[in-house]
C-alpha cells in the first residue's frame, strides 16, 4: 500500500512507525476498542475473528506478510468490529493515526490504494455470503483448502503443504460449521486422497479434485 509514495512521505511514514514482535496467542487488537492506527504484517500469519451472537467466534480472515489491518475501522472512526490474533510469531509494524490520515490527505495515488483495498475486503465479504448461502459445508471447506494452500503452500514430497497450523475449531470457524463436521470431513478428504494430514499440517494432494469438489460437488 506504501510502495508508490513519494520520499517525502515514506520517512513521515518510517519516523511514526514502530516495529513489534509478536510470539503466537497474543492479540493485536480487541473487538468494540477504539483504534490508534493501522498495522502491517511483516511476517508470520494474524487472524481476524468477530464474536457472533451465540458466543462463538467467526474467523474472517488471516492476514500475511504485507497485509494491513484496522484501517477500515479508523477511517469510519469507528471502533473496531473484530479481534485480531497471532496464529504464527510475526512481526507488525504499528503506524499511529495520525501519520497515516496526513498521508492519506495530501496523496491521491495512496488513497485510491487505500480505497482499492477495502473495495476487496467488501468484495470478500460478498463471497463469504453467497458461498454460506449457497455451497454445501463439503464445497466450503474445499474452497477454503484451496485458498489456505494458495496463500500459504509450500512446495514438498508430498503435494503442498498449508504451511501454518490451524486447529479443527479454527477451521470450523473458517468454513462456518461445527468442529465435528470438520473433522469428519477432513478424514473423507483424507480417504478420498485430496489431502493427507501429518501432525498439525494439511497437504493437499490433489488440487484438482478439490477444485472440483469445491465448484461442482452436489
Amino acid at each position: 500500500m506504501f510502495a508508490n509514495l513519494t520520499e517525502e512521505e515514506l520517512k513521515k511514514i518510517t519516523a511514526a512507525k514502530n516495529m513489534i514482535s509478536h510470539k503466537k496467542g497474543q492479540t493485536l487488537f480487541y473487538e468494540g476498542t477504539k483504534p490508534l492506527g493501522i498495522f502491517c504484517v511483516r511476517s508470520g500469519v494474524v487472524k481476524t475473528v468477530k464474536a457472533a451472537s451465540n458466543g462463538k467466534e467467526q474467523l474472517i480472515h488471516l492476514a500475511k506478510e504485507g497485509d494491513f489491518l484496522g484501517y477500515t475501522s479508523l477511517l469510519s472512526d469507528d471502533v473496531y468490529s473484530s479481534t485480531s490474533t497471532i496464529v504464527k510469531d510475526a512481526k507488525v509494524c504499528f503506524i499511529p493515526k495520525e501519520a497515516f490520515l496526513e498521508v492519506l490527505r495530501n496523496d491521491v495515488q495512496f488513497h485510491y490504494k487505500v480505497t482499492e483495498n477495502i473495495c476487496r475486503d467488501l468484495g470478500s465479504m460478498e463471497e463469504r455470503l453467497t458461498d454460506a448461502n449457497q455451497k454445501s459445508i463439503r464445497e466450503r471447506l474445499a474452497f477454503a483448502l484451496l485458498k489456505l494452500v494458495h496463500t500459504f503452500g509450500v512446495e514438498d514430497d508430498r503435494g503442498e503443504k498449508i504451511d501454518i497450523v490451524l486447529s479443527r475449531e479454527e477451521i470450523a470457524s473458517l468454513v462456518g460449521t461445527a468442529t465435528e463436521t470438520i473433522i469428519r470431513l477432513l478424514s473423507e478428504f483424507k480417504k478420498d486422497k485430496l489431502i493427507a494430514l501429518q501432525g498439525k499440517y494439511i497437504h493437499v494432494l490433489d488440487k484438482k479434485s478439490l477444485s472440483k469438489v469445491a465448484d461442482f460437488y452436489q
